[in-house]
Protein backbone atom coordinates (compact mmCIF):
# COMPACT_ATOMS: atom_id res chain seq x y z
CA UNK A 1 0.00 0.00 0.00
CA UNK A 2 1.39 3.38 -0.94
CA UNK A 3 -0.53 6.32 0.39
CA UNK A 4 -3.77 6.54 2.30
CA UNK A 5 -5.62 8.81 4.66
CA UNK A 6 -6.84 8.15 8.18
CA UNK A 7 -10.60 8.40 8.71
CA UNK A 8 -12.03 11.07 10.97
CA UNK A 9 -10.95 14.66 11.70
CA UNK A 10 -7.77 15.57 13.51
CA UNK A 11 -8.71 16.24 17.12
CA UNK A 12 -6.60 19.35 17.68
CA UNK A 13 -3.67 21.29 16.34
CA UNK A 14 -1.01 22.60 18.70
CA UNK A 15 1.09 25.70 18.13
CA UNK A 16 4.60 25.01 16.95
CA UNK A 17 6.86 24.15 19.87
CA UNK A 18 9.68 26.50 20.83
CA UNK A 19 12.11 25.48 19.92
CA UNK A 20 27.99 3.03 3.17
CA UNK A 21 26.08 0.11 3.81
CA UNK A 22 26.42 -3.02 1.80
CA UNK A 23 23.88 -5.82 1.51
CA UNK A 24 24.49 -9.09 3.24
CA UNK A 25 25.89 -11.76 0.93
CA UNK A 26 23.28 -13.50 -1.20
CA UNK A 27 23.27 -16.67 0.94
CA UNK A 28 21.59 -14.62 3.66
CA UNK A 29 18.50 -14.10 1.51
CA UNK A 30 15.40 -16.43 2.37
CA UNK A 31 10.55 25.21 8.67
CA UNK A 32 8.45 23.69 11.49
CA UNK A 33 4.71 23.50 10.77
CA UNK A 34 1.71 23.30 13.14
CA UNK A 35 1.89 20.07 15.05
CA UNK A 36 -0.86 17.45 15.26
CA UNK A 37 -1.85 16.82 18.86
CA UNK A 38 -3.57 13.49 18.21
CA UNK A 39 -4.43 11.31 15.27
CA UNK A 40 -7.48 9.10 15.15
CA UNK A 41 -7.07 5.38 15.76
CA UNK A 42 -5.15 3.59 12.99
CA UNK A 43 -7.18 1.60 10.51
CA UNK A 44 -5.98 -2.00 10.13
CA UNK A 45 -2.32 -2.05 8.99
CA UNK A 46 -2.56 1.14 6.93
CA UNK A 47 -1.09 2.97 9.93
CA UNK A 48 1.39 1.90 12.62
CA UNK A 49 -0.05 0.32 15.73
CA UNK A 50 -1.49 2.87 18.14
CA UNK A 51 1.22 2.45 20.79
CA UNK A 52 4.02 2.74 18.22
CA UNK A 53 2.43 5.77 16.56
CA UNK A 54 2.03 7.50 19.93
CA UNK A 55 5.71 7.01 20.76
CA UNK A 56 6.77 8.16 17.30
CA UNK A 57 4.69 11.34 17.63
CA UNK A 58 6.14 12.02 21.08
CA UNK A 59 9.67 11.75 19.68
CA UNK A 60 8.74 13.87 16.65
CA UNK A 61 7.28 16.64 18.83
CA UNK A 62 10.33 16.65 21.07
CA UNK A 63 12.64 16.77 18.06
CA UNK A 64 10.72 19.75 16.72
CA UNK A 65 10.79 21.49 20.07
CA UNK A 66 14.57 21.28 20.20
CA UNK A 67 15.00 22.39 16.60
CA UNK A 68 16.19 19.10 15.11
CA UNK A 69 13.15 18.46 12.91
CA UNK A 70 12.22 21.09 10.33
CA UNK A 71 9.66 19.34 8.13
CA UNK A 72 6.24 17.93 9.19
CA UNK A 73 7.04 14.46 7.85
CA UNK A 74 7.52 11.43 10.08
CA UNK A 75 8.86 8.05 8.97
CA UNK A 76 8.06 5.19 11.36
CA UNK A 77 9.87 1.83 11.27
CA UNK A 78 8.42 -0.89 13.51
CA UNK A 79 11.21 -3.43 13.93
CA UNK A 80 9.00 -5.54 16.19
CA UNK A 81 7.28 -6.78 13.02
CA UNK A 82 8.88 -9.46 10.81
CA UNK A 83 10.64 -8.34 7.65
CA UNK A 84 8.01 -10.11 5.53
CA UNK A 85 5.53 -7.39 6.54
CA UNK A 86 5.42 -3.79 5.42
CA UNK A 87 6.75 -2.11 8.52
CA UNK A 88 7.79 1.36 7.31
CA UNK A 89 5.32 4.24 7.08
CA UNK A 90 5.91 7.77 5.80
CA UNK A 91 3.38 10.11 7.39
CA UNK A 92 2.52 13.68 6.43
CA UNK A 93 1.74 14.87 9.96
CA UNK A 94 0.25 18.21 8.91
CA UNK A 95 -2.13 16.55 6.43
CA UNK A 96 -2.90 13.49 8.60
CA UNK A 97 -1.99 11.17 5.75
CA UNK A 98 0.11 8.06 5.14
CA UNK A 99 2.17 8.67 2.02
CA UNK A 100 4.01 5.33 1.82
CA UNK A 101 3.73 1.93 3.51
CA UNK A 102 6.68 -0.25 2.53
CA UNK A 103 8.96 -3.19 3.25
CA UNK A 104 12.26 -2.28 4.92
CA UNK A 105 15.36 -4.33 5.74
CA UNK A 106 17.17 -4.69 9.05
CA UNK A 107 20.83 -5.47 9.68
CA UNK A 108 22.19 -8.95 9.06
CA UNK A 109 23.28 -9.27 12.69
CA UNK A 110 20.00 -7.93 14.05
CA UNK A 111 18.17 -11.17 13.34
CA UNK A 112 16.83 -13.48 10.67
CA UNK A 113 13.18 -12.98 9.67
CA UNK A 114 12.69 -10.86 12.79
CA UNK A 115 15.00 -8.24 14.22
CA UNK A 116 15.88 -8.80 17.88
CA UNK A 117 19.28 -7.11 18.44
CA UNK A 118 20.32 -3.50 17.87
CA UNK A 119 23.57 -1.60 18.13
CA UNK A 120 25.26 1.77 17.74
CA UNK A 121 28.68 0.13 17.41
CA UNK A 122 30.76 0.53 14.27
CA UNK A 123 31.09 -2.78 12.43
CA UNK A 124 28.16 -4.42 14.24
CA UNK A 125 26.07 -4.71 11.06
CA UNK A 126 23.01 -4.23 13.22
CA UNK A 127 20.17 -1.75 12.95
CA UNK A 128 19.83 1.13 15.42
CA UNK A 129 16.76 2.37 17.25
CA UNK A 130 15.55 5.85 18.10
CA UNK A 131 15.01 9.20 16.44
CA UNK A 132 16.98 10.25 13.36
CA UNK A 133 16.98 13.40 11.25
CA UNK A 134 17.17 12.99 7.49
CA UNK A 135 19.96 14.86 5.75
CA UNK A 136 21.22 15.20 2.19
CA UNK A 137 21.40 12.64 -0.62
CA UNK A 138 24.16 11.21 -2.79
CA UNK A 139 24.60 8.58 -5.48
CA UNK A 140 26.68 5.61 -4.38
CA UNK A 141 27.00 1.86 -4.85
CA UNK A 142 23.25 1.46 -4.21
CA UNK A 143 22.17 4.40 -6.35
CA UNK A 144 20.30 7.26 -4.71
CA UNK A 145 20.94 7.17 -0.96
CA UNK A 146 19.86 9.35 1.96
CA UNK A 147 22.13 10.17 4.88
CA UNK A 148 20.66 9.82 8.37
CA UNK A 149 21.80 11.64 11.50
CA UNK A 150 21.19 9.74 14.73
CA UNK A 151 20.01 12.08 17.47
CA UNK A 152 20.25 9.78 20.50
CA UNK A 153 23.67 9.53 22.21
CA UNK A 154 24.77 5.95 22.73
CA UNK A 155 21.79 4.65 20.76
CA UNK A 156 22.17 5.84 17.16
CA UNK A 157 24.51 8.84 17.15
CA UNK A 158 27.19 6.95 15.20
CA UNK A 159 24.91 6.58 12.18
CA UNK A 160 27.02 8.90 10.03
CA UNK A 161 30.24 7.23 11.15
CA UNK A 162 28.72 3.82 10.38
CA UNK A 163 27.41 5.02 6.99
CA UNK A 164 23.85 4.15 7.93
CA UNK A 165 21.77 5.45 5.02
CA UNK A 166 18.46 4.77 3.35
CA UNK A 167 18.90 3.17 -0.08
CA UNK A 168 17.25 0.79 -2.50
CA UNK A 169 18.06 -2.93 -2.65
CA UNK A 170 16.87 -5.71 -4.91
CA UNK A 171 16.70 -8.09 -1.93
CA UNK A 172 13.79 -6.03 -0.55
CA UNK A 173 10.65 -6.98 -2.49
CA UNK A 174 7.43 -8.95 -2.30
CA UNK A 175 8.97 -11.46 -4.73
CA UNK A 176 11.79 -12.18 -2.25
CA UNK A 177 9.23 -12.61 0.53
CA UNK A 178 7.24 -15.05 -1.61
CA UNK A 179 10.36 -17.10 -2.32
CA UNK A 180 12.16 -17.03 1.05
CA UNK A 181 9.53 -16.04 3.61
CA UNK A 182 11.45 -12.86 4.42
CA UNK A 183 13.46 -10.18 2.68
CA UNK A 184 17.24 -9.98 2.63
CA UNK A 185 19.26 -8.07 5.20
CA UNK A 186 21.57 -5.07 5.04
CA UNK A 187 24.64 -4.12 7.05
CA UNK A 188 22.47 -1.92 9.26
CA UNK A 189 20.80 0.35 6.73
CA UNK A 190 17.01 0.63 6.38
CA UNK A 191 17.02 -0.56 2.76
CA UNK A 192 13.87 -0.13 0.66
CA UNK A 193 12.43 -1.69 -2.51
CA UNK A 194 14.21 -0.26 -5.55
CA UNK A 195 10.97 0.74 -7.27
CA UNK A 196 9.98 3.15 -4.49
CA UNK A 197 13.33 4.15 -3.00
CA UNK A 198 13.75 7.40 -4.96
CA UNK A 199 10.16 8.49 -4.30
CA UNK A 200 10.46 7.94 -0.56
CA UNK A 201 13.86 9.63 -0.32
CA UNK A 202 12.66 12.65 -2.28
CA UNK A 203 9.72 13.04 0.10
CA UNK A 204 11.60 12.73 3.39
CA UNK A 205 15.04 14.24 2.70
CA UNK A 206 16.46 17.40 4.31
CA UNK A 207 15.16 17.69 7.85
CA UNK A 208 12.30 15.26 8.47
CA UNK A 209 12.10 12.66 11.27
CA UNK A 210 12.73 8.92 11.15
CA UNK A 211 11.70 6.92 14.23
CA UNK A 212 12.88 3.31 14.54
CA UNK A 213 10.97 1.32 17.17
CA UNK A 214 11.47 -1.93 19.05
CA UNK A 215 10.16 -2.68 22.57
CA UNK A 216 13.61 -2.47 24.15
CA UNK A 217 13.04 -1.59 27.85
CA UNK A 218 16.35 0.22 28.37
CA UNK A 219 15.87 2.48 25.35
CA UNK A 220 12.20 3.15 26.10
CA UNK A 221 13.14 4.20 29.62
CA UNK A 222 16.18 6.33 28.74
CA UNK A 223 15.37 8.00 25.41
CA UNK A 224 15.33 11.77 25.88
CA UNK A 225 12.93 12.11 22.98
CA UNK A 226 10.38 9.91 24.71
CA UNK A 227 10.74 11.83 27.98
CA UNK A 228 10.87 15.37 26.74
CA UNK A 229 10.29 17.09 30.10
CA UNK A 230 13.46 15.41 31.31
CA UNK A 231 15.29 16.48 28.19
CA UNK A 232 14.08 20.07 28.58
CA UNK A 233 15.20 20.21 32.22
CA UNK A 234 18.62 18.85 31.28
CA UNK A 235 19.09 21.79 28.93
Amino acid sequence: MRGGTLGGPIAAVLAVFAVACSPAPRPHLPPPKPLVAELAAPVATAWPRREVLDLALDAYRCGQMHGYIERPVLTVIDYSLPSSQRRLWVIDVAQNQVLFHELVAHGVNSGDAASVAFSNRDGSRQSSLGLFRTDDTYHGAHGLSLRLNGLEPGVNDRARQRHIVMHGADYVSEAVVAKHGRIGRSWGCPALPVDVNAKVIDRIRDGSAVFAYYPDPAWLESSRFLHCDVARAAR
